[in-house]
């Protein structure tokens, strides 16, 4: 039976994320992948029980110039064909949009979100009514045709999308723990977003990041287990 679970990173993180850690859990050999940094993606073959592809700053429009971008467009069209657990996250839920031919890019306005943010879902099966979540983005994508939308928010009507029944895009970061989110608001690259519209202010950020964190990690990790099943 398949065994090990593709992670492609688009930066470096000194802490073990959410995804990683639940995936982990399930039993699976997780591998992570930098493929920005030179990494090479594994054989395609019967033991890759599906794949996660996690945001970051590059956008759809870098695809032409990046070859390794191109790399994992392929490699996500395989996983996809092949009927695999498939997550995208942020930059990776773009890129399955892309794929599936959605337009991805700025918002009218140039809205942006960094902090975190309640969604409205539009399947209780799939998510809790209010969720906070944290965000970080200014680019969203559009709903691609046979996908299901199962999320929004007040700023960005596309927060999640099932295509299929294993293909899976979420605008958010469900993966980001506390400390995690507590680097991107001491990172250099966050000071370009405080004045964007839609940023919420540091206090705003802190006073929300408890209650929303206790939130979301149990609901992220029921989700990935449901998703990939345990590791036999």
């Amino acid at each position: 039976m398949a065994q090990k679970v593709i992670l492609i990173h688009h930066g470096d993180s000194h802490r073990k994320d959410r995804a990683a850690d639940q995936l982990e859990q399930l039993g699976y050999d997780v591998q992570h992948f930098h493929l920005y940094s030179g990494d090479t993606l594994p054989a395609f073959d019967a033991d890759v029980a599906g794949t996660v592809i996690y945001g970051g700053k590059y956008c759809i429009t870098d695809i032409p110039d990046m070859p390794f971008l191109q790399d994992e467009i392929r490699w996500l069209e395989r996983c996809m064909a092949a009927g695999l657990p498939v997550l995208g996250m942020c930059q990776g839920a773009q890129m399955i949009a892309h794929i599936l031919g959605a337009e991805v890019g700025p918002l009218d306005g140039e809205p942006c979100e960094f902090g975190y943010y309640e969604l409205e879902t539009l399947d209780p099966a799939f998510m809790p009514e209010g969720l906070r979540v944290p965000q970080a983005h200014f680019h969203g994508f559009g709903l691609p045709d046979g996908a299901t939308l199962l999320a929004r928010s007040a700023g960005f009507p596309n927060q999640a999308f099932r295509f299929g029944e294993k293909t899976y895009g979420f605008q958010f970061h469900p993966e980001v723990t506390k400390q995690m989110f507590q680097d991107w608001q001491d990172a250099p690259w966050t000071a370009a977003h405080t004045q964007r519209k839609g940023v919420q202010s540091r206090a705003e950020q802190d006073a929300l990041a408890d209650e929303a964190q206790i939130a979301v990690d149990p609901w992220f990790r029921d989700f990935l287990t449901k998703l990939f099943g345990p590791a036999s």
